[in-house]
């Protein structure tokens, strides 16, 4: 039987225990440690789940059968071997080319495997390109828990070549974990006991903890029911409170007027506003739609970088001295308004520095700076192409709404020769 992902029971509270709780969804005490690239992140989330005693939950967007892919397949057979309880989620169209082979190797040894809205090729061409699991989460033992942008390939690590991905993803160890726990054990379509903390989801509370204490973190996400908009939401409330400056590094770069005059705002008011693009895109239009707004931003004072070192994968952003957020989240149209994605936001002091110097160095040492005042492009061509781009971009989700509709679902993998 199919299984639904886009849902997690919710009650409403009463009125009098939503205002004793401004801060609901934060949760305090904890350690956040930020892993940079495959190098860093591969070797801590194996370790993981190799010291794992009861259950790994991993969703991702990608997997490929490569090096990262193989080790971690073995991994994950060996702890299902053991008795962990393993729980695998991973997207059609990112894990589209998975050989049934690879897949059933994994069954056989008792991991469940749940495939995102999987769909046969029409032609040789994939049909579900849309409303992707994108996420990447996992928690080992409800005790520790990975979330960011890298999913699990080789090309995250930098023996993979120039085009191996730039890019971001946290180890969180604390209260928090619980929250990540509980996420991704009911979207994997598992019957979980509801959470005092999870009763309030529709009920948007404050995205500024009213107390400043280090070590604060929150899990956010967006999906097709109650939270469209609630990572984007995060981002223009933190900019509206920016003093000093914000960071932003974000691989595709295309957000809607709402944010960008945030952006734009919070330069006006003297804030140090930078933008890490990319300048080696792994997809051109992404790089044509991002310049399409170069122009808005840079006239208030934003300074924009291109990183050229290699493709940026990363999705983080700071303000001031102890806000930041990693994630799965582009600030682009399909992230913000029809993939399924997760970020943390964290209040901590030294985290944010941590990003604050590593971003520094990426836009000091491999990226190229748009100069303030840039040469007027007025040939028809640009002008044409532009056009294009921005309209198109920009009603992108409005133009799915075209599609037939169709509601994703998580079907389990089993392999032919696995018996239930």
């Amino acid at each position: 039987m199919n299984v639904a992902v886009e849902h997690i029971a919710t009650d409403q509270p009463p009125d009098d225990a939503k205002a004793r709780d401004l801060d609901y969804g934060w949760q305090p005490g904890n350690r956040i440690e930020l892993l940079e690239n495959g190098e860093a992140y591969f070797p801590a989330v194996f370790e993981a789940m190799r010291q794992a005693q009861r259950e790994i939950l991993l969703e991702t967007f990608i997997l490929f059968e490569d090096k990262v892919g193989h080790e971690l397949q073995g991994i994950l057979i060996e702890a299902a071997q053991r008795g962990v309880k393993v729980i695998v989620s991973l997207d059609g169209f990112g894990c589209g080319e998975l050989s049934p082979a690879f897949l059933s190797e994994l069954a056989e040894a008792g991991v469940k495997v749940q495939m995102f809205d999987p769909a046969a090729k029409i032609v040789g061409i994939r049909t579900n390109w849309f409303r992707r699991l994108h996420r990447k989460i996992v928690v080992v033992d409800a005790a520790v828990a990975f979330i960011g942008g890298i999913n699990f390939s080789a090309d995250h690590l930098g023996d993979f070549g120039p085009e191996a991905k730039q890019d971001y993803a946290v180890q969180v160890s604390g209260q928090a974990v619980a929250d990540l726990h509980h996420f991704a054990l009911a979207q994997s379509g598992r019957q979980v006991r509801t959470r005092r903390g999870w009763r309030r989801r529709q009920q948007r509370p404050s995205l500024w903890p009213t107390h400043t204490d280090d070590g604060l973190v929150r899990l956010i996400y967006r999906d097709n029911l109650q939270h469209r908009d609630d990572i984007e939401e995060a981002y223009i409330h933190a900019l509206s409170k920016a003093q000093k400056r914000v960071v932003i590094a974000n691989a595709y770069f295309f957000p809607g007027y709402r944010l960008l005059r945030e952006i734009r705002n919070a330069a006006r008011r003297g804030v140090q506003v930078q933008l890490i693009m990319q300048g080696q895109p792994d997809v051109l239009l992404a790089k044509l739609a991002a310049r399409m707004l170069y122009d808005y931003l840079l006239k208030d004072g934003v300074v924009i970088h291109e990183y050229c070192q290699r493709p940026l994968h990363g999705k983080v952003a700071l303000v001031d001295d102890d806000w930041s957020t990693v994630g799965s989240s582009n600030l682009d149209p399909l992230s913000l308004s029809l993939n399924l994605e997760a970020n943390v936001l964290i209040r901590d002091r030294a985290f944010n520095q941590q990003l604050y110097q590593s971003l520094e160095t990426l836009a000091r040492n491999h990226c190229q700076t748009m100069p303030e005042k840039r040469k007027p492009r007025l040939w028809l061509w640009r002008l044409t192409v532009g056009f294009l781009v921005f309209h198109v971009m920009r009603h992108f989700p409005a133009l799915t709404g075209w599609l037939p509709a169709h509601k994703p679902r998580l079907k389990p993998f089993e392999s032919q020769a696995h018996e239930h």
